[in-house]
């Protein structure tokens, strides 16, 4: 896989992620780019320097900032191995079928930033973690473990049998600021267009919604994911 962009590759450094070569744009560069480049020499790793239009190439992206990297395709983490391993309270976000992956990666980026523990997402229907969807989660999709899984109404079952309330959320739940998120809680955000799915949302314990000061279509999944996860954090602290 060939990620891009310089908070991507700075992750991948802090996270050990093995970096076969790394590519860099000709142009001179100063501040952050030049730091990066003196870590990515203290790691004795490759380097390519080439031209603007070679590195576009690379990256399939002119989105890159001067800077890419081949890595070994992303690794998924699984389910109940991660929920095993808590010691605290899970928090958990459920993507039913997200197809965007600037949506993706920017809830990634904000379940990381609200303390989630862990992303699950559909096997299926779904955009898998991308370089884009690395870019679009600023590479913090290396710090939060992704698990995919078949079946997402059984995988939620599973959960309730631990436990752990599962929340959809969707128009005509509860608002969210006069509900108690404490406790073991995970929180599932469907499609761009077509919302939750039937049996997924039936699935669920109880629906949850951001309600509008005026009249107006549903907020970007990624939006309502960041309202709700940072008032579940508040409670949380």
């Amino acid at each position: 896989m060939i990620i891009y962009g310089r908070n991507v590759i700075d992750e991948a450094l802090k996270s050990g992620i093995h970096i076969s070569k790394v590519f860099m744009s000709n142009a001179n560069f100063s501040g952050d780019m030049v730091s990066l480049k003196k870590r990515i020499e203290e790691r004795n790793l490759k380097i390519e320097i080439v031209v603007d239009k070679k590195l576009d190439e690379i990256a399939h992206s002119k989105d890159h900032q001067g800077i890419a990297a081949k890595i070994n395709d992303f690794t998924y983490s699984q389910t109940f191995d991660v929920l095993d391993s808590l010691d605290h309270d899970p928090f958990i976000v459920i993507l039913d079928q997200i197809q965007d992956p600037q949506n993706f990666g920017a809830i990634i980026r904000t379940a990381y930033g609200a303390g989630v523990n862990f992303v699950i997402i559909p096997e299926h229907s779904s955009t898998m973690v991308t370089p884009s969807v690395l870019k679009a989660s600023a590479g913090y999709a290396f710090r939060m473990p992704i698990c995919v899984e078949t079946n997402l109404s059984r995988t939620i079952e599973e959960l309730k049998k631990r436990d752990i309330w599962v929340y959809a959320a969707m128009m005509g739940g509860k608002p969210y600021f006069k509900m108690n998120f404490k406790g073991p809680v995970a929180f599932v955000f469907g499609n761009e267009g077509k919302g939750i799915r039937k049996l997924v949302a039936e699935s669920c314990d109880e629906k949850v919604s951001i309600p509008m000061a005026r009249e107006m279509d549903s907020l970007n999944v990624s939006v309502s994911a960041a309202v709700i996860l940072f008032k579940v954090m508040e409670e949380r602290s």
